[in-house]
């Protein structure tokens, strides 16, 4: 019965004085009804009639003391389950001599609760914090702005140097503003400084795939607090490229977000569809890849990342790198860069065979000064086939192994090399020898034999 059909009841009491007892014998309607209509109409009028629902419903009428008797239990750590809230609520009632709240109360008073005060009472202000603290989302004006690098644990098995399972590990540059990956490193082992210098060196260098078009020194370098992103090394190298460096806060990841939902994608999109991936229900997968193998899978799958349209960009990763046009930022040259990122610098010898290093020789021609001197050498760990040499931070050359099968030296240059380096030596005598001569008597020189000249190899030695 809607609020006019009230009316036309209810009106045959007001306006027509028809007691509200003739009424209830009459259209069946309870005294009691029509009493309480009558009141609504006195207090509120015609529109009081509506038919709504209870003033009171949704409201609890449990008692003020049990309500936050559960409250407080339900913040509590280790919080009681439901059952366990609803005997301790009980007993408590009755200790207080209030009703008893039955099961449906109190799940519903728990449930009510604000999800933020339930994490921040329960699991901790870092867990509030990563749910709950609202995030701004900030994004670099322009390309090489700013850059993020950071490590993932890859989901696969490989088969390691010595043919047992390994698990590698990607370190990922990713330019801020344009989302493009410029460089990579995979590796096994522990993140280390090494690792890290060789992404960046691939990401601030020219790339030989003219596709890959990112490079350049950016400007600030988002990173964590691990070892090898706070380590001397890298902060060295940041100083010389005038880098400036932000550590992100400890245990708060959100300011590299990006950099992790790549590694998501590399999870799910590449690994996953690899021999070795650590799928549902595969703990312990078969590794077959290898080191080298996955490099060039994971390196194609940048190629196509960096390609393909960003779902928040709108464009692909690479033409929101290039966009109208800029020039980066470049070291003078590679040496320098080398000089500033590979390895931290190891001292050798100089031997009359070349530079002994990682079982290994290594030669070159402008080494013959230096035999028997102290020299630095920087090498590239995915590729020892040569090693750069330096004298006091200085760039003398690039050794080559002897062993490289498309670069030998031959005779004819080692015999140059040690020419020249007799010349040198000569003359430095001869510049010496004429201040002590003008001390002594003049001598008539005596007839020498010529001798035959003999090449001196390593065989005759």
């Amino acid at each position: 019965m809607d609020a006019a059909e009230r009316w036309r009841v209810l009106r045959l009491h007001v306006e027509d004085q028809i007691p509200l007892a003739v009424l209830a014998r009459e259209t069946g309607i309870s005294a009691r009804t029509l009493q309480r209509w009558n009141r609504l109409y006195r207090t509120g009028g015609v529109a009081s009639l509506d038919l709504h629902a209870r003033l009171d419903k949704g409201v609890r009428r449990t008692s003020v003391e049990t309500v936050a008797f559960i409250e407080r239990l339900a913040l509590t750590r280790p919080r009681p389950s439901l059952a366990t809230l609803h005997r301790l609520a009980a007993t408590d009632a009755q200790a207080r001599e209030l009703p008893a709240p039955s099961y449906a109360t109190v799940r519903e008073i728990v449930q009510a609760l604000d999800p933020a005060l339930v994490t921040l009472a329960l699991e901790g202000p870092v867990s509030y914090r990563d749910k709950h603290e609202l995030v701004f989302r900030r994004r670099a004006e322009h390309p090489n702005q700013t850059w993020q690098s950071d490590h993932t644990e890859l989901d696969i098995l490989i088969v390691g140097a010595d043919g047992k399972p390994d698990r590698p590990w990607l370190t990922t540059v990713m330019d801020d503003y344009s989302r493009a990956v410029c460089g990579y490193m995979v590796f096994t082992g522990a993140p280390s400084a090494i690792n890290t210098a060789l992404a960046l060196r691939q990401a601030i260098w020219r790339k030989t795939d003219p596709a890959w078009a990112m490079c350049g020194i950016p400007d600030i370098l988002h990173v964590d607090h691990g070892s090898d992103f706070i380590s001397d090394h890298i902060e060295r190298t940041a100083v010389a490229l005038h880098i400036r460096i932000i550590h992100s806060t400890i245990g708060r990841p959100q300011g590299r977000g990006k950099i992790e939902r790549f590694f998501g994608t590399v999870n799910t999109e590449l690994l996953a569809a690899l021999p070795g991936h650590f799928g549902p229900g595969s703990r312990t997968p078969t590794p077959v890849v290898d080191l080298a193998g996955l490099d060039r899978a994971i390196g194609a799958f940048i190629g196509t990342y960096n390609d393909r349209t960003h779902s928040e960009l709108g464009i692909s990763p690479r033409d929101a790198w290039v966009a109208d046009g800029w020039l980066p930022r470049m070291p003078d040259s590679l040496q320098e860069l080398d000089g500033l990122l590979l390895t931290v610098p190891k001292n050798r010898v100089v031997q009359r065979d070349g530079i002994h290093f990682q079982g290994q020789r290594y030669l070159a021609p402008t080494l013959a000064p230096f035999v028997g001197h102290t020299i630095t050498i920087r090498y590239d760990p995915r590729d020892i086939s040569e090693i750069r040499v330096y004298d006091r931070d200085t760039f003398i050359c690039t050794a080559i192994d002897e062993a490289h099968p498309n670069l030998r030296l031959s005779l004819r240059d080692i015999e140059t090399a040690r020419r020249a380096r007799r010349k040198q030596l000569r003359r430095a005598i001869n510049d010496r020898i004429p201040t002590v001569a003008t001390r002594e008597e003049p001598r008539t020189p005596e007839p020498t034999k010529r001798r035959p000249k003999l090449r001196t190899y390593e065989e005759d030695e």
